[in-house]
């Protein structure tokens, strides 16, 4: 047996042994026996089990104990017998609340519990004795508290230790990041000042051909670099569990009016000719927000083929309406490349290593109900997103 298993198995043997006594007891003692055996149950279970958290499981315990507490009316021998158990129990119980919870929910129940334990169960004892005084009730009520305040104090303590580790692990964290973003900072301006040197040392004279080419190959690998290194300083910036901040919205809202432009200035800028395929007029009418989104799509394709495919020798971006998607009508944007070869090494196969934006631009796609998808296609590789079109947009072309 595995050490979870042993302990379930002497938990529920602890757990099985405390209303034992009420076999031999009156029908009345199961009353207190119950309420006691909830708080063992409770104090000795992992928390959250299923969809039971900690917070409604005490929750729970403290209702039953006043319950019984107001409505038992039976001998007091009984209370006193499972007494210690449940006071131990609830003890137990109040620590974890104190220790584990949040502050605002800690607090109310962590002072329900208190209650519970200082004050209620101690006077179900003593105000059902023969002769009940004030003045055992309030010694019984002040031991109680005393127990409950140590508790509370070690909970306390524990729950400052953790508060301290947390953050002392969330500074590491952040120191070690800010180190590995410095040292990818001094090797990007390392290539930057590369690069501005051979751009001064081209100005110096004339190139014949041979030289201006391989001037050109040598920036463009220091520029490769650059931004690869510039990609992981973006990534060992990024707390690992938030998610993506979204990018504030810029002044002009593109759309796919602006695509043919896109395609042309990629084209034109570069030796890759890229090729546009969307009808004239779509008879899909398309919301600003699904068209920015495949402009968005689009524009971080064709900035990752510059980038991981610049050997590549043909590019198309297609866009067309997909009407027998199964939730409605839909508009497919995809960039396909051939790939190409790449002798350096620098922007050939390897596209996983890549920087934020496909993530950042997969959490804008799912947002909108669409789907992104990037993956090799033949010899090349393709960037693809199926974007729905929404009902009210439908309607306001029909109209």
């Amino acid at each position: 047996m595995t050490r979870s298993r042993v302990r379930a198995f002497l938990c529920a043997v602890v757990v099985a042994m405390v209303p034992a006594p009420a076999i031999l007891a009156p029908p009345h003692a199961l009353v207190v026996a119950l309420s006691a055996t909830l708080a063992v149950a409770v104090a000795l279970t992992r928390l959250p089990y299923r969809r039971i958290g900690l917070a409604t499981a005490a929750t729970v315990v403290v209702l039953v104990s006043f319950a019984v507490t107001f409505a038992y009316q039976g001998r007091h021998q009984f209370a006193g017998l499972w007494l210690p158990v449940e006071m131990g129990a609830l003890l137990l119980l109040f620590g974890r609340v104190v220790r584990r919870l949040p502050g605002r929910r800690a607090a109310v129940i962590g002072t329900a519990l208190g209650i519970a334990t200082a004050v209620a169960l101690p006077l179900r004892l003593t105000l059902r004795m023969p002769r009940p005084t004030a003045d055992a009730s309030v010694i019984a009520c002040l031991l109680s508290f005393i127990a409950v305040a140590a508790v509370a104090a070690v909970a306390l303590y524990l729950r400052s230790l953790d508060d301290r580790r947390v953050r002392a692990v969330a500074d590491a964290r952040r120191a070690q990041r800010l180190e590995t973003a410095r040292d990818l900072h001094d090797f990007v301006a390392h290539e930057v000042t590369g690069i501005v040197l051979e751009a001064q040392a081209a100005q110096l004279g004339e190139l014949d051909p041979h030289e201006a080419r391989e001037l050109a190959a040598r920036v463009e690998e220091a520029g490769l670099r650059a931004l690869a290194s510039m990609d992981h300083m973006v990534s060992a910036l990024r707390d690992p569990d938030e998610r993506a901040a979204e990018e504030p919205p810029p002044t002009r809202v593109y759309g796919l009016a602006d695509l043919p432009d896109l395609v042309g200035r990629f084209s034109a800028t570069g030796r890759i000719p890229a090729r546009l395929d969307m009808p004239g007029d779509l008879a899909l009418p398309v919301a600003p927000e699904i068209g920015s989104t495949a402009y968005a799509v689009v524009l971080e394709a064709l900035t990752n083929v510059r980038r991981h495919a610049s050997s590549a020798t043909r590019v198309v971006v297609a866009v067309a309406p997909v009407d027998g998607a199964a939730d409605g009508p839909a508009l497919r944007v995809s960039v396909t490349d051939d790939g190409g070869t790449c002798p350096t090494g620098l922007a050939g196969d390897d596209r996983h290593g890549g920087g934020t934006g496909l993530i950042g631009l997969a959490e804008r796609v799912k947002a909108l109900g669409g789907a992104l998808h990037a993956g090799r296609q033949a010899a090349g590789w393709q960037v693809g997103a199926v974007l729905p079109v929404p009902q009210s947009a439908r309607s306001r072309a029909g109209r």
